[in-house]
């Protein structure tokens, strides 16, 4: 559906209610030529969690904890180099 739109004096472009805060991508594709896309996206400074290697060690994380009943620390035997 193709719609007609003006953009205003300061440069904005009202895409509608229905959009209010969502985040939008925009790709200028060609000289005045624009794709908005819709979506999530991540902060760069949380890109790291999400790389393959950070992801397998929060599943084995995760895999573990469900296995493995929490318990009382020995704060001492930690002290001592005990693992």
């Amino acid at each position: 559906m193709d719609i007609i739109k003006t953009i205003g004096p300061s440069g904005q472009i009202s895409l509608g209610k229905k959009f209010a805060g969502q985040t939008v991508m925009l790709s200028e594709v060609d000289t005045g030529v624009w794709l908005v896309k819709l979506g999530h996206f991540i902060p760069e400074n949380e890109k790291w969690v999400h790389t393959r290697e950070v992801q397998r060690d929060l599943n084995e994380a995760i895999n573990w904890a469900g296995k493995n009943s929490p318990r009382e620390s020995d704060i001492d035997h930690l002290e001592a180099g005990g693992k």
